[in-house]
């Protein structure tokens, strides 16, 4: 006899219940991702204008976009989940940044592949993105804030 997952054995009104919280999440976390996203890109782009060395430009902008990810994430998609403060608060505050840094390294390799490959770098961009995003929704569910 097959063995029943958990899902299959909660009352469907449960099921429906944890998928809509799911989704909620989900969709908040698009969200920070997108506002994120343009603080980055807003402060990259503010420092170029300035002259600032473009790949410090990008350093200080995806830094504030990882500050900004933080205050949106913790305070408006992880709701009940972030450490008290002390200890735990810097644990999850460092598992964070660490996810944020697999982000960063998986953008970098897939524009460069794409680069590499041929692939328009804007192209490539957009692909990083996608994957990046869902890759850092599982760690930050999963693990960050769970």
């Amino acid at each position: 006899m097959a063995a029943k997952s958990p899902m299959a054995e909660r009352p469907p009104d449960m099921t429906a219940a944890l998928l809509r919280l799911i989704d909620m999440r989900l969709t908040r976390y698009m969200f920070a991702s997108v506002g994120a996203l343009a603080v980055d890109l807003g402060a990259f782009l503010a420092l170029l204008a300035l002259g600032t060395w473009p790949a410090g430009a990008s350093a200080i902008g995806y830094s504030l976009g990882i500050l900004a990810h933080w205050l949106m994430s913790s305070r408006a998609v992880f709701i009940g989940h972030v450490a008290q403060p002390g200890r735990a608060r810097t644990r999850q505050k460092a598992l964070f940044v660490g996810s944020a840094l697999i982000g960063l390294a998986l953008t970098t390799a897939i524009v460069w592949a794409g680069d590499t490959g041929g692939i328009d770098p804007r192209a490539a961009k957009l692909v990083a993105i996608a994957v990046s995003f869902f890759v850092i929704w599982r760690l930050r569910s999963r693990v960050v804030f769970r």
